[in-house]
Protein backbone atom coordinates (compact mmCIF):
# COMPACT_ATOMS: atom_id res chain seq x y z
CA UNK A 1 0.00 0.00 0.00
CA UNK A 2 1.68 3.56 -0.92
CA UNK A 3 2.78 5.30 1.93
CA UNK A 4 1.31 8.72 2.26
CA UNK A 5 4.02 11.74 2.48
CA UNK A 6 3.67 13.50 5.83
CA UNK A 7 3.72 17.53 4.76
CA UNK A 8 6.47 19.89 4.23
CA UNK A 9 5.14 23.44 5.22
CA UNK A 10 8.66 25.31 5.77
CA UNK A 11 8.18 27.67 2.97
CA UNK A 12 3.84 28.12 3.87
CA UNK A 13 4.11 31.65 6.10
CA UNK A 14 1.12 31.93 7.86
CA UNK A 15 -1.15 34.95 7.00
CA UNK A 16 -0.55 36.77 10.92
CA UNK A 17 3.57 35.99 10.17
CA UNK A 18 2.91 37.68 6.72
CA UNK A 19 1.22 40.36 8.09
CA UNK A 20 3.96 41.00 10.86
CA UNK A 21 6.87 41.01 8.15
CA UNK A 22 4.60 43.05 5.76
CA UNK A 23 3.84 45.77 8.21
CA UNK A 24 7.94 45.94 9.82
CA UNK A 25 8.72 46.18 5.47
CA UNK A 26 5.92 48.97 5.13
CA UNK A 27 7.20 51.12 7.59
CA UNK A 28 10.98 50.76 6.21
CA UNK A 29 9.69 52.07 2.89
CA UNK A 30 8.22 54.58 4.92
CA UNK A 31 10.96 55.59 6.89
CA UNK A 32 12.83 55.46 3.15
CA UNK A 33 10.31 58.27 1.85
CA UNK A 34 10.50 60.33 4.69
CA UNK A 35 14.53 60.39 4.94
CA UNK A 36 14.79 60.61 1.37
CA UNK A 37 15.00 64.19 0.33
CA UNK A 38 17.75 64.33 2.92
CA UNK A 39 19.56 61.59 2.08
CA UNK A 40 22.82 61.85 -0.59
CA UNK A 41 21.44 60.91 -4.12
CA UNK A 42 24.89 58.83 -4.23
CA UNK A 43 28.04 58.13 -2.86
CA UNK A 44 31.47 56.91 -3.52
CA UNK A 45 30.59 53.08 -3.42
CA UNK A 46 33.39 50.95 -3.15
CA UNK A 47 32.56 47.25 -4.38
CA UNK A 48 33.91 45.30 -2.05
CA UNK A 49 32.23 47.37 0.88
CA UNK A 50 28.77 47.40 -1.20
CA UNK A 51 29.46 43.20 -1.52
CA UNK A 52 30.40 42.51 1.59
CA UNK A 53 27.89 44.43 2.81
CA UNK A 54 24.60 43.07 1.13
CA UNK A 55 26.30 39.52 -0.67
CA UNK A 56 25.73 37.34 2.53
CA UNK A 57 25.89 33.81 2.40
CA UNK A 58 22.34 31.43 2.35
CA UNK A 59 22.24 29.74 5.57
CA UNK A 60 21.11 26.18 5.85
CA UNK A 61 18.50 27.26 8.80
CA UNK A 62 15.59 30.24 8.49
CA UNK A 63 17.40 33.64 9.07
CA UNK A 64 15.24 35.40 11.55
CA UNK A 65 12.66 38.03 10.33
CA UNK A 66 14.64 40.74 12.51
CA UNK A 67 17.73 40.16 10.63
CA UNK A 68 15.87 39.79 7.22
CA UNK A 69 14.59 43.52 7.90
CA UNK A 70 17.65 44.62 9.21
CA UNK A 71 19.36 43.21 5.68
CA UNK A 72 16.89 45.22 3.71
CA UNK A 73 17.13 47.93 6.39
CA UNK A 74 20.94 48.14 5.14
CA UNK A 75 20.40 47.81 1.36
CA UNK A 76 17.87 50.14 1.07
CA UNK A 77 19.32 53.11 3.56
CA UNK A 78 23.16 52.85 2.72
CA UNK A 79 23.58 50.57 -0.19
CA UNK A 80 21.37 51.89 -3.28
CA UNK A 81 21.40 55.21 -5.50
CA UNK A 82 18.25 56.84 -5.14
CA UNK A 83 16.28 57.47 -8.79
CA UNK A 84 13.64 58.51 -6.65
CA UNK A 85 15.81 61.68 -5.07
CA UNK A 86 15.29 64.85 -6.35
CA UNK A 87 18.37 65.45 -7.66
CA UNK A 88 18.55 62.46 -9.49
CA UNK A 89 18.78 64.08 -13.22
CA UNK A 90 20.42 61.24 -14.59
CA UNK A 91 19.44 58.62 -16.94
CA UNK A 92 15.87 58.38 -18.02
CA UNK A 93 14.48 56.07 -14.75
CA UNK A 94 10.96 56.61 -12.78
CA UNK A 95 11.03 57.95 -9.35
CA UNK A 96 8.18 54.76 -8.71
CA UNK A 97 5.16 55.77 -7.57
CA UNK A 98 3.82 55.27 -3.97
CA UNK A 99 0.12 53.18 -6.03
CA UNK A 100 2.83 51.32 -8.13
CA UNK A 101 5.08 50.11 -5.33
CA UNK A 102 1.97 49.35 -3.62
CA UNK A 103 0.71 47.37 -6.74
CA UNK A 104 3.96 45.74 -6.94
CA UNK A 105 2.86 43.72 -3.85
CA UNK A 106 -0.53 42.67 -4.80
CA UNK A 107 1.11 41.37 -8.33
CA UNK A 108 3.29 39.59 -6.52
CA UNK A 109 1.22 38.22 -4.19
CA UNK A 110 -1.07 37.08 -7.21
CA UNK A 111 1.44 35.67 -9.13
CA UNK A 112 -0.75 36.02 -12.45
CA UNK A 113 1.03 34.37 -15.13
CA UNK A 114 -0.30 36.97 -17.80
CA UNK A 115 0.92 34.60 -20.59
CA UNK A 116 -2.67 33.22 -20.40
CA UNK A 117 -6.09 34.37 -20.00
CA UNK A 118 -7.30 31.24 -18.40
CA UNK A 119 -4.49 32.45 -15.63
CA UNK A 120 -4.70 35.24 -15.43
CA UNK A 121 -8.22 36.51 -16.20
CA UNK A 122 -8.26 39.90 -14.20
CA UNK A 123 -4.87 40.71 -14.89
CA UNK A 124 -4.87 40.09 -18.76
CA UNK A 125 -8.08 42.63 -19.19
CA UNK A 126 -6.33 45.29 -17.21
CA UNK A 127 -3.22 44.95 -19.84
CA UNK A 128 -5.28 45.47 -22.68
CA UNK A 129 -7.23 47.63 -20.97
CA UNK A 130 -3.67 49.76 -20.40
CA UNK A 131 -2.64 49.23 -23.69
CA UNK A 132 -5.43 50.36 -25.54
CA UNK A 133 -5.86 53.49 -23.70
CA UNK A 134 -2.28 54.28 -23.89
CA UNK A 135 -2.73 53.58 -27.82
CA UNK A 136 -5.30 55.97 -28.35
CA UNK A 137 -3.43 58.93 -26.57
CA UNK A 138 -1.19 58.45 -29.08
CA UNK A 139 -3.50 58.34 -31.85
CA UNK A 140 -3.76 54.97 -33.15
CA UNK A 141 -7.35 53.59 -33.92
CA UNK A 142 -9.94 51.89 -31.92
CA UNK A 143 -9.08 48.15 -31.56
CA UNK A 144 -5.54 49.75 -30.93
CA UNK A 145 -3.61 48.03 -28.48
CA UNK A 146 -0.61 45.75 -27.22
CA UNK A 147 1.30 44.39 -24.88
CA UNK A 148 3.58 44.94 -22.20
CA UNK A 149 7.16 44.35 -21.75
CA UNK A 150 10.21 44.62 -19.97
CA UNK A 151 11.85 47.49 -21.15
CA UNK A 152 12.52 49.17 -24.20
CA UNK A 153 14.74 47.22 -25.51
CA UNK A 154 12.41 44.14 -26.27
CA UNK A 155 9.99 47.29 -26.95
CA UNK A 156 11.95 48.28 -30.13
CA UNK A 157 12.69 44.58 -30.56
CA UNK A 158 9.39 43.49 -30.76
CA UNK A 159 8.51 46.07 -33.28
CA UNK A 160 11.08 45.51 -35.73
CA UNK A 161 10.38 41.84 -35.75
CA UNK A 162 6.92 42.77 -36.64
CA UNK A 163 9.11 44.48 -39.33
CA UNK A 164 11.07 41.97 -40.38
CA UNK A 165 8.29 39.77 -41.09
CA UNK A 166 6.08 41.69 -42.97
CA UNK A 167 8.86 42.67 -45.37
CA UNK A 168 10.55 39.23 -45.82
CA UNK A 169 7.27 37.72 -46.48
CA UNK A 170 5.67 34.18 -45.60
CA UNK A 171 8.09 31.78 -44.80
CA UNK A 172 10.48 33.72 -42.60
CA UNK A 173 9.80 32.60 -39.45
CA UNK A 174 9.89 28.53 -40.49
CA UNK A 175 13.12 29.19 -42.76
CA UNK A 176 14.70 32.20 -41.67
CA UNK A 177 16.20 35.00 -43.20
CA UNK A 178 18.12 32.83 -45.69
CA UNK A 179 14.02 32.60 -47.10
CA UNK A 180 14.46 36.44 -47.42
CA UNK A 181 15.55 39.45 -49.88
CA UNK A 182 18.57 41.66 -48.31
CA UNK A 183 16.35 44.01 -45.45
CA UNK A 184 18.04 47.18 -43.92
CA UNK A 185 16.46 49.30 -41.64
CA UNK A 186 17.11 53.35 -41.12
CA UNK A 187 17.50 55.24 -37.89
CA UNK A 188 19.00 58.53 -37.17
CA UNK A 189 22.80 58.23 -35.73
CA UNK A 190 21.56 59.27 -32.55
CA UNK A 191 18.75 56.08 -32.38
CA UNK A 192 19.69 53.89 -28.68
CA UNK A 193 22.32 51.09 -29.41
CA UNK A 194 19.20 48.53 -29.39
CA UNK A 195 18.15 49.26 -32.51
CA UNK A 196 21.62 47.72 -33.62
CA UNK A 197 21.09 45.13 -31.25
CA UNK A 198 17.97 44.27 -32.37
CA UNK A 199 19.12 43.87 -36.06
CA UNK A 200 21.75 41.40 -34.64
CA UNK A 201 19.31 39.13 -32.70
CA UNK A 202 16.96 39.38 -35.95
CA UNK A 203 19.41 37.70 -37.89
CA UNK A 204 19.71 40.97 -39.90
CA UNK A 205 23.50 42.05 -38.71
CA UNK A 206 23.81 45.41 -37.07
CA UNK A 207 25.65 46.42 -40.38
CA UNK A 208 21.84 46.35 -42.06
CA UNK A 209 20.99 49.27 -39.83
CA UNK A 210 21.60 52.43 -41.67
CA UNK A 211 22.52 55.50 -39.47
CA UNK A 212 21.36 58.30 -40.77
CA UNK A 213 22.71 62.13 -40.32
CA UNK A 214 21.01 64.26 -37.92
CA UNK A 215 20.93 68.45 -38.27
CA UNK A 216 21.86 71.19 -35.83
CA UNK A 217 18.94 69.89 -33.69
CA UNK A 218 20.09 66.07 -33.37
CA UNK A 219 16.92 65.27 -35.30
CA UNK A 220 17.31 62.35 -38.13
CA UNK A 221 17.41 64.46 -41.76
CA UNK A 222 14.61 63.13 -43.50
CA UNK A 223 16.95 64.20 -47.17
CA UNK A 224 19.52 62.01 -45.98
CA UNK A 225 17.29 59.41 -45.75
CA UNK A 226 15.71 59.70 -48.71
CA UNK A 227 18.75 59.04 -50.20
CA UNK A 228 19.85 56.18 -48.60
CA UNK A 229 16.42 54.16 -48.96
CA UNK A 230 16.92 54.88 -52.77
CA UNK A 231 20.52 53.83 -52.64
CA UNK A 232 19.66 50.33 -51.21
CA UNK A 233 16.55 50.09 -53.75
CA UNK A 234 19.24 50.69 -56.41
CA UNK A 235 21.81 48.20 -54.99
CA UNK A 236 18.56 45.34 -54.57
CA UNK A 237 17.96 45.95 -50.83
CA UNK A 238 14.42 46.21 -49.33
CA UNK A 239 13.74 48.83 -46.95
CA UNK A 240 12.16 46.93 -44.31
CA UNK A 241 11.99 49.75 -41.69
CA UNK A 242 12.90 53.35 -40.31
CA UNK A 243 12.90 53.65 -37.12
CA UNK A 244 12.03 57.42 -35.48
CA UNK A 245 13.13 58.31 -32.50
CA UNK A 246 10.12 60.67 -30.55
CA UNK A 247 13.00 61.85 -27.51
CA UNK A 248 16.40 60.75 -27.93
CA UNK A 249 18.28 59.51 -25.17
CA UNK A 250 21.14 62.18 -25.24
CA UNK A 251 19.47 65.44 -26.22
CA UNK A 252 15.64 64.75 -26.25
CA UNK A 253 15.21 65.09 -30.01
CA UNK A 254 12.07 64.00 -32.03
CA UNK A 255 12.61 63.09 -35.35
CA UNK A 256 10.41 64.20 -38.50
CA UNK A 257 7.55 62.57 -38.03
CA UNK A 258 5.21 63.49 -40.69
CA UNK A 259 8.15 63.31 -43.02
CA UNK A 260 9.74 59.42 -42.13
CA UNK A 261 5.49 58.93 -42.33
CA UNK A 262 5.66 59.82 -45.85
CA UNK A 263 8.66 58.08 -46.99
CA UNK A 264 7.65 54.79 -45.73
CA UNK A 265 4.42 54.84 -47.28
CA UNK A 266 5.70 55.74 -50.37
CA UNK A 267 8.47 52.80 -49.92
CA UNK A 268 5.91 50.15 -48.19
CA UNK A 269 8.23 50.50 -45.02
CA UNK A 270 7.24 49.50 -41.55
CA UNK A 271 7.46 52.93 -39.27
CA UNK A 272 8.54 52.06 -36.40
CA UNK A 273 8.60 54.91 -33.30
CA UNK A 274 10.82 54.71 -30.63
CA UNK A 275 8.92 56.49 -28.34
CA UNK A 276 10.65 55.06 -25.25
CA UNK A 277 11.35 58.20 -23.12
CA UNK A 278 9.27 60.91 -24.93
CA UNK A 279 6.01 59.20 -25.52
CA UNK A 280 4.37 59.70 -22.53
CA UNK A 281 4.71 64.11 -23.12
CA UNK A 282 1.39 62.82 -25.37
CA UNK A 283 -0.45 63.10 -21.97
CA UNK A 284 0.36 67.07 -21.80
CA UNK A 285 -1.29 69.38 -23.83
CA UNK A 286 1.47 71.87 -24.36
CA UNK A 287 3.88 68.67 -25.34
CA UNK A 288 1.44 67.00 -27.67
CA UNK A 289 1.78 68.73 -31.00
CA UNK A 290 5.20 67.76 -30.91
CA UNK A 291 4.35 64.32 -31.92
CA UNK A 292 2.48 64.78 -35.02
CA UNK A 293 2.67 62.19 -37.28
CA UNK A 294 3.19 59.55 -34.54
CA UNK A 295 -0.15 57.83 -35.11
CA UNK A 296 0.57 57.07 -38.80
CA UNK A 297 3.09 54.26 -36.98
CA UNK A 298 2.82 50.67 -37.44
CA UNK A 299 4.41 50.54 -34.22
CA UNK A 300 5.76 52.60 -31.15
CA UNK A 301 7.86 51.90 -27.90
CA UNK A 302 7.24 53.50 -24.86
CA UNK A 303 8.32 52.76 -21.56
CA UNK A 304 6.07 54.01 -18.64
CA UNK A 305 8.85 53.14 -16.40
CA UNK A 306 10.53 56.61 -17.38
CA UNK A 307 8.13 59.27 -17.94
CA UNK A 308 5.06 57.35 -15.98
CA UNK A 309 7.22 57.27 -13.50
CA UNK A 310 6.45 53.76 -12.37
CA UNK A 311 8.90 51.54 -11.01
CA UNK A 312 10.91 49.31 -13.15
CA UNK A 313 10.37 46.87 -15.11
CA UNK A 314 7.69 47.92 -17.28
CA UNK A 315 7.60 49.12 -20.90
CA UNK A 316 5.06 48.69 -23.85
CA UNK A 317 4.91 47.86 -27.70
CA UNK A 318 1.44 49.29 -29.27
CA UNK A 319 0.04 48.56 -32.64
CA UNK A 320 -2.73 49.92 -34.57
CA UNK A 321 -4.06 46.44 -35.50
CA UNK A 322 -3.59 43.74 -32.89
CA UNK A 323 -3.48 40.83 -35.28
CA UNK A 324 0.30 41.65 -36.72
CA UNK A 325 1.84 40.39 -33.18
CA UNK A 326 0.52 36.60 -33.44
CA UNK A 327 1.38 36.81 -36.83
CA UNK A 328 4.93 37.06 -35.79
CA UNK A 329 4.77 35.11 -32.41
CA UNK A 330 2.10 32.86 -32.18
CA UNK A 331 2.98 29.04 -31.80
CA UNK A 332 1.29 25.75 -31.01
CA UNK A 333 2.03 23.00 -29.01
CA UNK A 334 -0.27 20.35 -27.20
CA UNK A 335 0.85 20.91 -23.47
CA UNK A 336 -1.53 24.70 -23.98
CA UNK A 337 -4.24 23.12 -25.61
CA UNK A 338 -7.86 24.19 -24.16
CA UNK A 339 -11.03 23.54 -25.47
CA UNK A 340 -12.98 25.92 -27.79
CA UNK A 341 -15.58 26.48 -25.51
CA UNK A 342 -13.25 27.25 -22.75
CA UNK A 343 -11.27 29.73 -24.65
CA UNK A 344 -12.11 33.54 -23.55
CA UNK A 345 -9.90 36.51 -24.27
CA UNK A 346 -6.40 37.17 -25.00
CA UNK A 347 -3.93 34.73 -24.47
CA UNK A 348 -1.07 37.72 -24.64
CA UNK A 349 1.73 34.44 -24.43
CA UNK A 350 0.49 34.22 -28.39
CA UNK A 351 1.72 38.43 -28.76
CA UNK A 352 5.21 38.38 -28.20
CA UNK A 353 8.56 36.64 -27.13
CA UNK A 354 7.40 35.41 -23.82
CA UNK A 355 5.15 32.91 -22.64
CA UNK A 356 5.96 33.39 -18.89
CA UNK A 357 4.95 37.10 -18.14
CA UNK A 358 4.34 38.78 -15.10
CA UNK A 359 1.60 41.43 -14.37
CA UNK A 360 3.63 44.46 -14.59
CA UNK A 361 0.39 46.30 -16.25
CA UNK A 362 -1.03 46.76 -12.58
CA UNK A 363 1.87 49.16 -11.46
CA UNK A 364 1.03 51.78 -14.11
CA UNK A 365 -3.18 51.11 -14.06
CA UNK A 366 -3.19 51.62 -10.25
CA UNK A 367 -0.79 55.14 -10.83
CA UNK A 368 -3.09 56.54 -13.15
CA UNK A 369 -6.26 55.61 -11.99
CA UNK A 370 -4.49 56.93 -8.19
CA UNK A 371 -3.71 60.43 -10.25
CA UNK A 372 -5.65 60.83 -13.64
CA UNK A 373 -4.67 61.78 -16.41
CA UNK A 374 -4.69 65.10 -15.62
CA UNK A 375 -2.54 65.10 -12.77
CA UNK A 376 -0.23 63.21 -15.18
CA UNK A 377 -0.27 66.02 -17.76
CA UNK A 378 0.71 69.13 -15.50
CA UNK A 379 3.98 66.99 -13.92
CA UNK A 380 5.18 66.11 -17.45
CA UNK A 381 4.53 69.75 -18.87
CA UNK A 382 6.71 70.67 -15.69
CA UNK A 383 9.44 68.97 -16.17
CA UNK A 384 10.19 69.92 -19.22
CA UNK A 385 9.91 73.72 -18.12
CA UNK A 386 12.15 72.65 -15.22
CA UNK A 387 14.65 71.44 -18.29
CA UNK A 388 14.20 74.84 -19.74
CA UNK A 389 14.69 76.77 -16.76
CA UNK A 390 18.10 74.92 -16.79
CA UNK A 391 19.42 75.85 -19.77
CA UNK A 392 17.93 79.39 -18.97
CA UNK A 393 20.07 79.27 -16.02
CA UNK A 394 22.84 77.96 -17.53
CA UNK A 395 22.82 80.23 -20.27
CA UNK A 396 22.93 83.20 -17.86
CA UNK A 397 26.67 81.80 -16.07
CA UNK A 398 29.44 82.94 -17.02
CA UNK A 399 31.48 79.39 -17.01
CA UNK A 400 28.80 77.15 -18.51
CA UNK A 401 27.29 76.57 -21.84
CA UNK A 402 24.50 74.55 -23.80
CA UNK A 403 25.49 72.25 -26.15
CA UNK A 404 22.64 71.25 -27.40
CA UNK A 405 19.00 72.37 -28.09
CA UNK A 406 16.49 71.49 -24.60
CA UNK A 407 14.38 68.57 -25.67
CA UNK A 408 11.45 67.83 -24.24
CA UNK A 409 12.83 67.55 -20.50
CA UNK A 410 17.05 66.98 -21.38
CA UNK A 411 19.31 69.78 -21.07
CA UNK A 412 23.05 69.53 -22.14
CA UNK A 413 25.70 71.47 -20.62
CA UNK A 414 29.37 72.07 -19.56
CA UNK A 415 31.71 74.10 -17.89
CA UNK A 416 33.57 75.78 -20.16
CA UNK A 417 35.64 78.50 -18.39
CA UNK A 418 37.22 81.36 -19.98
CA UNK A 419 40.66 80.29 -19.35
CA UNK A 420 39.82 76.79 -21.45
CA UNK A 421 38.43 78.40 -24.41
CA UNK A 422 38.84 76.74 -27.54
CA UNK A 423 40.65 74.13 -25.99
CA UNK A 424 38.02 71.12 -26.57
CA UNK A 425 40.22 68.07 -24.92
CA UNK A 426 40.91 70.24 -21.99
CA UNK A 427 37.02 71.07 -21.40
CA UNK A 428 36.26 67.25 -22.41
CA UNK A 429 38.52 65.93 -19.60
CA UNK A 430 38.09 68.41 -16.87
CA UNK A 431 33.91 67.61 -17.60
CA UNK A 432 34.39 64.38 -17.11
CA UNK A 433 36.24 64.89 -13.72
CA UNK A 434 33.55 67.11 -12.64
CA UNK A 435 30.80 64.23 -13.42
CA UNK A 436 32.83 61.99 -11.42
CA UNK A 437 33.16 64.31 -8.65
CA UNK A 438 29.14 65.52 -8.86
CA UNK A 439 28.46 61.61 -8.38
CA UNK A 440 30.53 60.96 -5.42
CA UNK A 441 29.22 64.72 -3.64
CA UNK A 442 25.63 63.85 -3.29
CA UNK A 443 24.03 65.97 -3.40
CA UNK A 444 23.02 65.95 -6.97
CA UNK A 445 23.39 63.04 -9.74
CA UNK A 446 23.48 63.96 -13.71
CA UNK A 447 24.72 61.86 -16.57
CA UNK A 448 26.96 62.48 -20.25
CA UNK A 449 26.14 63.07 -23.79
CA UNK A 450 28.71 62.98 -26.27
CA UNK A 451 27.60 65.47 -28.91
CA UNK A 452 29.80 66.34 -32.19
CA UNK A 453 32.53 64.37 -30.76
CA UNK A 454 32.57 66.62 -26.97
CA UNK A 455 32.02 65.59 -23.89
CA UNK A 456 28.69 67.44 -22.23
CA UNK A 457 27.12 67.08 -18.76
CA UNK A 458 23.51 66.02 -18.96
CA UNK A 459 19.89 66.63 -16.52
CA UNK A 460 17.04 64.71 -17.82
CA UNK A 461 14.05 65.81 -15.33
CA UNK A 462 11.96 62.32 -15.14
CA UNK A 463 11.26 62.74 -11.48
CA UNK A 464 7.98 63.72 -9.62
CA UNK A 465 9.94 65.23 -6.93
CA UNK A 466 12.06 67.23 -8.66
CA UNK A 467 11.78 71.74 -8.15
CA UNK A 468 13.69 74.46 -9.36
CA UNK A 469 15.59 74.44 -6.27
CA UNK A 470 17.28 71.08 -7.32
CA UNK A 471 18.32 72.04 -10.70
CA UNK A 472 19.69 75.26 -9.17
CA UNK A 473 22.02 72.79 -7.12
CA UNK A 474 22.98 70.70 -10.18
CA UNK A 475 24.21 74.04 -11.65
CA UNK A 476 26.01 75.33 -8.20
CA UNK A 477 27.53 71.82 -7.37
CA UNK A 478 29.19 71.91 -10.78
CA UNK A 479 30.44 75.13 -10.67
CA UNK A 480 32.30 74.69 -7.10
CA UNK A 481 33.52 71.26 -8.75
CA UNK A 482 34.58 72.42 -11.64
CA UNK A 483 36.63 75.84 -10.28
CA UNK A 484 38.20 73.66 -7.85
CA UNK A 485 39.03 71.11 -10.43
CA UNK A 486 39.80 74.09 -12.64
CA UNK A 487 42.46 75.80 -10.23
CA UNK A 488 44.15 72.05 -9.33
CA UNK A 489 44.98 71.89 -13.13
CA UNK A 490 46.70 74.90 -12.90
CA UNK A 491 48.47 74.31 -9.88
CA UNK A 492 49.97 71.71 -11.47
CA UNK A 493 51.27 73.17 -14.54
CA UNK A 494 52.69 75.98 -13.16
Amino acid sequence: MARRPEPVRDLDWSPERARELGGTLVELWGELLERLPRQPVNRDFRLDEVRDAVALGVPEQPMEPELLVEHLRALGLEQAVYVGHPGFLAYICGAGTVPGAAAGLVAGALNQNVGGWRLSPGASEIERALTGWLAARFGLPAGAGGLMVSGGAMANFVGLKLARDAAAGAGVRERGMRAAPPLAVYASAESHIVVRRAADMLGLGAEAVRLIQVDERFRMRADHLAAAIEDDLEAGVTPAAVVATAGTTQTGSIDPLPDVAELCSRHGAWMHVDACYGGPAVLADDLRPLFEGIEEADSIAVDPHKWMYTDVPGSCLLVPRLDVLPASFAGDAGYIWLAEESRQGIDTGQLGPEFSRGFSALKVWMSLLAHGRAAYARRISHDAELARYLGALVEEHPDFELTAPIGLSVCCFRYAPSELEGDGEALDRLNERIMTAIHADGRAYCSNAILNDRFSLRACVVNFRTEAEDVETLLGVAAEHGARLLEQAAKRTA
